[in-house]
């Protein structure tokens, strides 16, 4: 069993916006691993003689900056997906949660899937567009932008379009899912010791190889997903797409039918490479943040280390410390006044 607690020095403006500065940066720092992927998933012509001549043929052709296209829209959709997965997440925990308020690593992934799930269907439209972005030449483009691409799939394919590839990524949740539970519940084995008393860096190395081993089981759904969203006779070459079909279940059959099974797991390697440096920058970035907001909270000396600073109840939370501050304020003045006279 596991309490989930959060830390309460952080107002819930403050924790929103170190994640989503956290997103943001390792979401740059990798994006093309991520657009790699996303050719890879697609089929497009670049990745026939494999992802570095990919990489470098992108490059000659459109340019260093095609790396990262469709990165400002991942960016973009960071802060309501996070919103959207924290507002589900937390209703989730609460009713899942026994008296205690102790919870179970199952339960708790669990949740985080559910609010997974909401969030990727509210914000789907704009992931659409992040691959529409990506598949086409940035040089000759069919959409001049983010909200020239909304208005476009729109007016020309209908609202349905904005979330083609929606029904692959909510299933992709299952085995997302089960992969993260099957590492989790192994940890202790794994490390032979209490999950309670992991160090940070253990604590990295398993988020990694969770999300390692849930990114491989999902992979073949998000791979249709890609193909689905990519796919549109408004595009040159229907988007680069390397098959054919009319739906979910039939885009299955075609990639495996013309590319193998292993087919449906194309780009699963910069996807598994991405992991690492994303979760690193992430994590890294996210604590310095946090210090930064303690720091000016008045929690800690300096945002550069972590030393708490002298009389302060870490326990209050930012309104209560700053309630505090003002009385002993109060306090002080009229003692420092009835000194003076």
């Amino acid at each position: 069993m596991a309490t989930l607690r959060r830390d309460g020095r952080l107002t819930a403006l403050q924790r929103l916006g170190c994640a989503g500065l956290a997103g943001a940066l390792s979401l740059s720092l990798t994006a093309p691993l991520e657009l790699l992927t996303v050719l890879a998933q697609v089929g497009t012509w670049h990745c026939r003689r494999g992802l570095r001549d990919a990489g470098l043929s992108l490059c000659r052709t459109e340019g260093v900056r095609a790396l990262w296209k469709g990165n400002l829209t991942a960016c973009l959709r960071l802060c309501p997906y996070s919103a959207l997965q924290l507002a589900a997440s937390r209703r989730l925990v609460t009713l899942s949660m026994d008296e205690l308020g102790h919870i179970s690593h199952w339960r708790a992934i669990m949740a985080g899937s559910l609010a997974g799930m909401v969030a990727t269907t509210v914000t789907h439209p704009s992931d659409v567009v992040k691959t529409r972005l990506i598949v086409q030449n940035r040089l000759e483009p069919s959409y001049q932008g983010i909200l020239h691409a909304f208005y476009q799939i729109y007016h020309q394919e209908g609202l349905r379009a904005l979330y083609r590839g929606v029904s692959p990524a909510i299933l992709g949740a299952v085995p997302f899912s089960a992969g993260s539970f099957f590492v989790y519940i192994n940890l202790d084995t794994i490390w032979q010791e209490p999950i309670v008393r992991f160090t940070p860096l253990q604590n990295f190395v398993n988020g990694c190889v969770a999300a390692a081993v849930a990114q491989t089981l999902s992979f073949p759904f998000e791979t249709v997903k890609r193909k689905m969203q990519a796919q549109s006779p408004w595009l040159p070459h229907y988007g680069g797409v390397d098959v054919h079909f009319t739906g979910m279940a039939d885009c299955f059959r075609q990639t495996v039918k013309h590319k193998g099974v292993l087919g449906l797991w194309r780009g699963l390697t910069p996807s598994l490479l991405k992991i690492v440096p994303y979760f690193g920058v992430m994590f890294s970035t996210f604590e310095f943040c946090k210090r930064v907001c303690l720091y000016r909270n008045g929690y800690i000396q300096s945002p550069l280390n972590y030393k708490l600073m002298p009389g302060v109840d870490q326990s209050l939370h930012p309104q209560e410390l700053r309630e505090l501050k003002l009385l002993r304020r109060e306090n002080f003045e009229p003692r420092k006044s009835a000194l003076e006279n």
